[in-house]
């Protein structure tokens, strides 16, 4: 698990190799990857924006970018957490995710930004 926390803002990232989905033997790996954002500060937060850089071992990397995650830009009140599952496919057996979030302080209307946890993708035979 990888964890970062800024802005009293705290995102937490687990992953798992999807075999089920994943072709090895086509360079093609998928994972999927949970995430958690829980909310330690004392004013109520909406995530807006979403942006991941993707990189692939040899092949470089890609950017996606867009509006909440999962079709969804959640208000987190104080103490508030809210989690979502998504997925990534990488064109090599090793990758990393990086990115951040952006967020809107919904009692002063400040935007700022928060980092997300870089998380590196692995296929799991190469770890043994």
């Amino acid at each position: 698990m990888s964890s970062k926390t800024i802005h009293s803002i705290v995102i937490d990232v687990t992953t798992r190799f999807r075999e089920d989905l994943s072709n090895p033997e086509a360079e093609n790996y998928f994972y999927n990857y949970e995430i958690t954002i829980e909310n330690k500060s004392e004013y109520r937060v909406q995530l807006l924006k979403r942006y991941w850089r993707i990189d692939h071992l040899t092949i470089g990397s890609n950017i996606v970018t867009g509006e909440g995650v999962i079709g969804e830009q959640p208000i987190l009140e104080p103490n508030q957490s809210f989690d979502y599952t998504s997925g990534c496919e990488i064109w090599n057996s090793i990758g990393r995710m990086t990115g951040y979030y952006t967020f809107k302080n919904l009692d002063t209307g400040d935007h700022f930004s928060v980092s997300i946890p870089e998380f590196k993708l692995v296929f799991p035979p190469i770890l043994n």
